[in-house]
């Protein structure tokens, strides 16, 4: 894993010109230690991170541009433009975009732990079906719930 250096990640670039696919979303990593992970995140309509708990990490979505539909701790919210959505270690979250029009955000975990690694691992998957991503995130400290009713 890479130390923290100074310096300024411009927009509209990421790390090493990296862009992932994930789950039909869009996202570019700004910055990697070992003590924290970011990326900016496009999430198109109809789009979505299903309900999952991160036991080894506290996640954190800054709401950029649009709107999401959240799961967490098993009750319904909304989180818009300009919303910091806090999602503690071994909390229940799931992540939607419900509206017609995409969403921006910028994510950030610590520590960093395998979450990488798992993002590497999906977009590299010929097909991103369930069970195959299901079964990868289990292995990268991502536990995948059953769909909400």
């Amino acid at each position: 894993m890479q130390q923290l250096t100074a310096g300024i990640t411009k927009a509209g670039t990421g790390l090493d010109g990296i862009v992932w696919n994930i789950l039909g979303q869009t996202y570019v990593p700004k910055s990697l230690s070992e003590n924290s992970f970011s990326w900016h995140a496009t999430f198109p309509p109809g789009t979505f991170v299903p309900p999952h708990i991160h036991p080894t990490q506290d996640e954190f979505i800054y709401v950029l541009e649009g709107r999401f539909d959240l799961l967490l701790d098993g009750k319904d919210f909304q989180a818009t433009t300009g919303d910091l959505i806090k999602l503690p270690m071994q909390v229940p979250h799931g992540i939607f975009n419900k509206t017609d029009q995409p969403v921006k955000c910028f994510f950030w975990v610590a520590p960093t732990r395998k979450l990488y690694d798992l993002f590497w691992g999906i977009h590299s998957m010929k097909e991103q079906n369930p069970p195959d991503v299901v079964a990868l995130a289990a292995k990268h400290e991502v536990v995948f719930l059953p769909p909400p009713a």
